[in-house]
């Protein structure tokens, strides 16, 4: 929206004087799906942005219907709607970065497209996930969107070794795993300046994770293999890469703590129902170990007394 008339530009000036005299959170834009299973999506990226110091702008772009055994299906918000979202947030509120997650449609990634073109100096970290679950058309589709259209505009992509393979490097049939190095050339000939390549295999029970250019492996961390699947944690890794660029953090400095926090939040992780397990995003807040074996298990029922009036509704 356009605004002309001189009251409503005096009103702006005040409003950013006045917003100027008091300290604020940096603010990271994020596009993601609704996931009622908590452990990624929207309320997983506000959490993780949250933990990292930062405040989430979660812009909605669909709702997923899954548990934590599969999805099952997904609806996808309409383009315009999504845009909208966005443009309205960031016009009111300063956005030091950009985090993309799952967009659900074609459309939807050339909307995000359109709007990462209008803040072109805001650096965008993008995560490709697991898309498995979709259909082979809808997947074709989405992949040569996001392609074509949002990596132009990627600064930092984020994925599992697997997945960026099959998707960068489709021709490449003899290795099981691509270097990072070859990932990040593949992506730099649509733009991209770095990818994070996740769950490269080593040797004992380790697994690497590497920060990369096309020229070079930037930075390299790995951790020990934790016998268990996970849901959310690609997205849980580029939350946190976005909001510690947006508290000022270089590349790759965020890259390792962005590491080191998804490593401690799957460590602390727990099962919530019958299939994967939830990486814990606030195990920094829980309480000290000591004296837990003392304490009773919780009763799996919790007792609501009934209120002292005999008011209905």
């Amino acid at each position: 929206m356009t605004r002309t008339s001189a009251t409503d530009a005096s009103r702006d000036n005040d409003i950013s004087d006045a917003l100027a005299e008091h300290d604020t959170l940096p603010c990271v834009l994020s596009f993601n799906a609704s996931d009622p299973t908590g452990a990624c999506g929207s309320s997983s990226d506000a959490l993780v942005i949250g933990s990292i110091g930062a405040h989430a702008l979660p812009v909605v772009t669909g709702v997923y219907v899954r548990d934590t055994r599969e999805t099952l299906g997904h609806t996808v918000i309409d383009d315009t709607t999504v845009a909208e979202q966005a443009h309205a947030v960031a016009e009111d509120i300063p956005i030091l970065t950009i985090k993309v997650g799952f967009l659900g449609s074609a459309e939807v990634v050339a909307a995000v497209a359109a709007f990462a073109s209008d803040y072109a100096s805001v650096p965008l970290i993008a995560y490709m996930p697991d898309l498995s679950w979709w259909s082979e058309q809808e997947i074709d589709d989405y992949l040569d969107a996001f392609r074509e259209l949002l990596l132009p505009q990627t600064a930092v992509l984020v994925g599992n070794n697997a997945t960026l393979r099959h998707w960068l490097l489709p021709e490449s049939t003899t290795d099981r795993h691509a270097r990072a190095a070859d990932l990040a050339r593949a992506a730099a000939e649509y733009g991209v300046s770095y990818v994070v390549v996740t769950g490269v295999p080593m040797a004992g029970d380790q697994l690497g994770n590497v920060l990369a250019s096309p020229q070079a492996e930037l930075h390299s961390q790995s951790f020990e293999r934790i016998d268990a699947g996970f849901l959310g944690a690609g997205d849980i890794l580029s939350a946190a890469l976005a909001a510690l660029l947006a508290t000022g953090s270089d590349l790759t400095e965020a890259v390792g703590e962005a590491l080191l926090y998804l490593d401690q939040a799957l460590d602390h992780g727990f099962r919530p129902g019958m299939g994967r397990a939830v990486a814990d995003r606030l195990f920094w807040a829980s309480a000290d170990d000591d004296g837990a074996d003392d304490a009773a298990s919780p009763d799996p029922l919790i007792d609501i007394p009934h209120p002292f009036n005999e008011t209905k509704h």
